[in-house]
């Protein structure tokens, strides 16, 4: 190891801003989520494929431009009032994606992780508190799949999972021999959708204050349910799927 042995001068930067270079042939508008293409580095408008790097502080204009003629300034750090699609008041603390540059959700399936809302602002509208590169999306690690069916069935190709559910569902669990684990996430506003994690016969959901039921439903009631609510399990058990994280109030059907 080496050890300094005179005085360095750093270029410091001071700040809450970014630069990275455009891909060629394309503009950034101001305002836009900046999107950081992986094979490249290079940003542009982002798409779902990008990692998210701030937002544009003013227009970056490369349409006539080769890859990296030109950078754009980004605010990577502060709050940001954002159109968030079906945004409610009981939505604050929700993680928030981004599927292009101008359109914000709550549903991890097919969006970037931005960041978390903050404060409501009014009907479809959140503040938005985002760090670029530090802030991390609690759902990372997990495949996602939107849901928005009325059944569904899981089986092993779905270990790893998140499903993120918008409707009134009905989930038929796997087997105890099918050693997996998924997860299963309520992305629809406060009070309109019901999760209904479904055991096969003879089986019972267990976890933290759940004896289980053989055959019984566990049920992520509609009237409290809210977005944000989840249930991670694990299958593999001799009795049944065991619950490995819980967030909300999931009663064991009667």
């Amino acid at each position: 190891m080496t050890t300094l042995a005179k005085d360095t001068p750093r270029t410091w930067e001071i700040g809450e801003r970014n630069e990275f270079p455009v891909i060629a042939t394309d503009i950034i508008y101001e305002g836009a989520a900046v999107g950081l293409v992986d094979a490249t580095g290079h940003a542009r408008p982002l798409t779902s494929a990008d990692k998210f790097g701030g937002f544009a502080e003013k227009k970056a204009d490369n349409s006539s431009g080769s890859a990296a003629d030109i950078k754009v300034r980004t605010v990577k750090k502060g709050s940001a009032v954002l159109a968030v699609t079906g945004a409610v008041i009981t939505d604050v603390d929700n993680p928030v994606y981004a599927t292009d540059d101008d359109t914000f959700t709550f549903s991890p399936a097919g969006g970037v992780f931005i960041g978390f809302a903050r404060r409501f602002v009014s009907a479809g509208y959140m503040v938005v508190e985002f760090n670029a590169g530090v802030t991390k999306d609690p759902w990372a690690g997990y495949t996602k799949e939107a849901v928005a069916a009325a059944t569904l069935t899981v089986d092993v190709q779905d270990a790893g999972k998140l499903f993120c559910v918008s409707v009134d569902c009905t989930i038929t669990l796997p087997a105890t021999a099918v050693a997996v684990t998924a997860a299963f996430l309520c992305v629809g506003a406060f009070g309109t959708a019901q999760i209904t994690l479904s055991p096969v016969a003879d089986d019972k959901i267990m976890g933290p204050n759940i004896a289980g039921a053989n055959s019984k439903d566990l049920v992520n009631t509609k009237a409290t349910a809210r977005r944000g609510d989840f249930c991670i399990l694990r299958f593999g058990h001799t009795d049944g799927p065991v619950v490995e994280g819980l967030n909300g109030t999931w009663l064991t059907e009667t």
